[in-house]
Formats: C-alpha cells, structure tokens, sequence
C-alpha cells in the first residue's frame, strides 16, 4: 500500500461539500474525503478562504487528470504534491 493523497482546491464550503459528493459517485470512492478549510495569506475572512479536498488513493487508481477535470467542474483545480 502507498500513501497517495489527492488535493482538489476548491473555491469555497459548497463547492467542496458538492465535489466530495460526487467523488464516490463518479469515481466510486469509498472512504469519505477530508475538508479542510485553507485561509489565504494574511485574511482572516471566511469568505476568502479556499477548501481543500484531500482524498487519500492507496491502491493509486485514480487518475490525476481526471481529478483535475473533476475538480474544474467547481472552479477549482488539483493541487499537484
């Protein structure tokens, strides 16, 4: 087993709620991703924060372009490791 992680940085809680969603049914994840909210530098306001996806993909299965495509659906993208 490895220790694979995926990161979609999306641009907000909805987004992040709704792409988690829809991994298990696109990709046919099975353990629930993690959200994590990520402020950026130097703000402290919710509403300029990015959340984070993270995914972990042991069997290494999960294409990161795929995962890349997936997460532009939200304005968001992959963040590479």
């Amino acid at each position: 087993m490895s220790d694979v992680r995926h990161v979609l940085v999306l641009p907000d809680r909805d987004a992040a709620e709704e792409a988690a969603e829809a991994l298990g049914e696109r990709f046919g994840v099975d353990e629930e991703p993690r959200l994590v909210r990520d402020a950026l530098a130097g703000e402290d306001d919710a509403e300029d924060a990015q959340w984070l996806v993270v995914l972990r993909d042991e069997a290494a299965v999960l294409d990161p372009r795929e995962l890349d495509e997936f997460a532009g659906e939200w304005d968001g993208w992959r963040e590479e490791p």
